[in-house]
């Protein structure tokens, strides 16, 4: 399934969410500028590595990892996938964050869904890259703020339907929480993707967001 549009305007504009957007964009394309072999070995050194966090844990230069991952992606399809959604939902969210509580809920739930990346799976080698931890805390927030809003979902070949964005979004948090389950009975039975990451970003977002909320927003949102 995949979000086309959904149903709640934006009030202002989201210069935060375009901003992160815009960020995550210019880090990428200077990642390819690296070739494939330099990719590969930013990701060992700015991704994170499960494994390599146990050995420099206690020195501060161990933890950037769970911060600068955030900004790195493996493909073109990793980055647009990611920057479609935070576009789709960011922009009402940060509607009623404001723009500093916002850029801060936003990076609260990265730095979670990366350390329940790391609980499940502290002996993984392999980098984890990409924003999605953090959209998932978007997506989390949006599940409960915007609970009647509508998401247009492409389902291939050619469906399309104007689902609740709480079924949708529900879906979607329900297949990672399976596919996560699964995977730590079955090895990369869904593939190689931090389901756990997406998930710990997806339940923060929606235990946190009431904190991050403008006052004048909280009366019915």
């Amino acid at each position: 399934m995949f979000p086309l549009r959904d149903s709640t305007p934006s009030s202002s504009v989201p210069f935060l969410t375009i901003s992160i957007i815009l960020i995550n964009l210019f880090i990428f394309i200077n990642e390819v500028s690296l070739g494939l072999d330099g990719m590969e070995e930013l990701f060992y050194i700015f991704g994170l590595v499960p494994a390599q966090f146990r050995e420099y844990s206690q020195t501060p230069i161990g933890y950037i990892p769970f911060f600068s991952s955030m900004f790195l992606h493996g493909s073109w399809v990793h980055l647009i996938g990611n920057m479609w959604i935070l576009w789709l939902f960011g922009d009402n969210v940060e509607d009623h964050m404001g723009k500093g509580r916002f850029l801060l809920f936003y990076i609260i739930c990265g730095l979670a869904a990366g350390y329940t990346h790391y609980v499940i799976n502290p002996n993984a080698t392999i980098p984890v890259v990409g924003a999605s931890g953090a959209v998932a805390g978007i997506m989390g927030a949006y599940f409960l703020m915007f609970k009647h809003a509508k998401v247009l979902t492409f389902v291939p070949p050619f469906f399309l339907f104007n689902l609740p964005a709480w079924i949708y979004l529900g879906l979607w948090a329900f297949t990672q929480l399976w596919c996560g389950t699964t995977d730590i009975f079955l090895a990369n039975n869904c593939g190689q993707i931090a389901f756990w990451a997406h998930i710990g970003g997806f339940f923060t977002g929606m235990c946190l967001y009431r904190f991050f909320i403008k006052p004048e927003s909280k009366p019915g949102y």
